[in-house]
């Protein structure tokens, strides 16, 4: 079949145009995982004519086919197990694929593709997260409702023999502020020791700077730092820096199509105590990284920070900001539960989404897969503190 590909902006522009586009499906995301041992491979969805939809396979170089209906970034990993490696694959659509997930024969074409292009790869299986609601709201409050699509699509994924995942990389909860408002109604909705909090970091003199590439290897500091305080695993230095600059190499951005980074860096008598990196895709704001050192957090830069964010979000046109991350279960034994009564304080609301669903192309050794990954990840996590506790020690 003769079908066009796309070059890389116009990849970008086809993800914004579509329902539920998203920074981990941009080209630049796919880039920055080619370095870590993931191959990317794009497939667009668009109808034929005479209501015949069909996919092609991004190569680069051409236009947007006719009537973009669905796309997915394809992560595509060869496992290194001996003479196995060539036949253990796994592939992982992050945050995707992308479409209107209400439509039941659109939905239908893509998940059968994706299940043909799992078993004709001889992976041992394909992984999706993609952000389809599930509800909003913390379930038995009286704000939570939930949404009908995903309930459905739950049902549908379940008979075609996909299984939620226990490996779930991507937050599955987060929370969202709407940015659409005014500022002093932005404001309003915050809880009142969150403005009092963001008042009181301009009183004790907490300024907020944009922060350039000269500041890379700081923020990373930092952020080892904030990882070994509050237990959390990071990845490598060159990981980080790879993601920066890749998406800081875009231009500020004429229109929504261009994923760009911002790190917004907070300083007390210019020295550096807080920071967030925030990316920008399509209309919306992500918060993906926090970092701070203990020295003046009695000033509250982290309010001043995302307020800052928030405003700089809404200035580059975005209508939302992800805060990226909330509790899996909403109970105070949930290990987010005090980064998320942050994040609740800023205004925003709770969004639960359906999560990580695998398909098994390959069940037994799939089965022996996530029996052996949750040991494999133990042994990288405590490798991965003992790094970055050297790094925090200048070792």
């Amino acid at each position: 079949m003769s079908l066009p590909t796309l070059s890389p902006a116009e990849w970008n522009k086809l993800i914004a145009s579509l329902s539920g586009s998203h920074l981990l499906q941009t080209w630049e995301w796919g880039q920055v995982k080619a370095q870590f041992g993931w191959k990317p491979q794009g497939i667009v969805w668009s109808e034929m004519g005479e209501g015949t939809i069909a996919y092609t396979k991004f190569t680069g170089n051409s236009s947007l086919p006719n009537r973009p209906l669905a796309a997915a970034l394809i992560l595509r990993r060869t496992l290194p197990i001996g003479g196995f490696a060539a036949r253990l694959q796994v592939l992982y659509v992050s945050k995707g694929p992308i479409l209107d997930w209400a439509n039941a024969p659109l939905r239908g074409k893509v998940l059968d593709d994706l299940q043909a292009l799992a078993r004709q790869s001889g992976a041992i299986f394909i992984k999706i997260d993609p952000d389809v609601r599930l509800g909003d709201g913390i379930p038995g409050q009286l704000e939570s409702q939930e949404d009908p699509t995903g309930l459905v699509v739950t049902a549908n994924l379940k008979e075609r023999g996909w299984r939620f995942s226990d490996e779930q990389i991507q937050f599955r909860n987060t929370v969202l502020i709407d940015l659409s408002p005014s500022e002093e109604e932005m404001l309003g909705r915050m809880k009142q020791k969150t403005r009092y909090n963001i008042r009181l970091a301009e009183r004790k003199g907490v300024s907020i700077r944009v922060g350039t590439s000269a500041d890379w290897g700081l923020l990373y500091r930092m952020y080892a730092e904030t990882s070994l305080r509050d237990g959390f695993v990071i990845r490598s230095e060159d990981y980080y820096r790879t993601t920066w600059d890749t998406f800081s190499s875009n231009p500020p951005p004429p229109v929504g199509s261009v994923p760009t980074v911002e790190p917004l860096i907070a300083e007390v008598a210019g020295e550096p105590v807080a920071a967030v990196i925030v990316y920008r895709f399509a209309g919306k704001a992500w918060y993906l990284s926090g970092m701070s050192v203990d020295a003046h957090r009695e000033k509250m830069p982290n309010y001043l920070l995302q307020w800052e964010a928030m405003r700089r979000a809404k200035a580059a046109g975005c209508t939302v900001y992800d805060l990226w991350g909330a509790p899996e279960a909403f109970i105070e034994m949930d290990p987010l539960w005090g980064v998320f009564r942050f994040k609740e304080g800023l205004g925003g609301k709770v969004v639960r989404t359906l999560g990580a669903w695998d398909y098994p192309t390959r069940p037994i050794i799939y089965r022996l897969y996530t029996q052996i990954l949750p040991r494999l990840l133990d042994v990288m996590r405590r490798r991965g503190k003992e790094r970055t506790r050297q790094i925090s020690l200048g070792g």
